[in-house]
């Protein structure tokens, strides 16, 4: 059987996918650093998996500030709760609680 020795990473073409597999583009920068020839395929690999630890640190941050609002909207939504609960909620995203 070909293929499968770092996960298939060569099918990882979007963003979730690649975000699965950033233990398999380590593996892959360094066995393309060992390689000797290869060194500017192994520095983008790496500058990728650098790029993505940024995004999903990045994108946390900002998860983590709007879930309370986003809860809110959703469960007014769903009629579990008011507007009011909407607004106590915005007030503590833009920090005025």
């Amino acid at each position: 059987m070909s293929g499968g020795s770092y996960n298939y990473l060569c099918a990882a073409l979007d963003l979730p996918d690649l975000s699965q597999q950033q233990w398999q583009l380590q593996k892959m920068s360094d066995r393309l650093s060992g390689l000797g020839y290869a060194a500017d395929a192994a520095r983008e690999t790496e500058e990728l998996l650098v790029l993505l630890r940024q995004w999903e640190t990045r994108a946390m941050v900002r998860v983590e500030r709007l879930s309370d609002l986003w809860k809110a909207v959703e469960w007014w939504d769903s009629g579990d709760t008011g507007e009011e609960a909407v607004k106590d909620a915005l007030e503590k995203y833009r920090g005025d609680s």
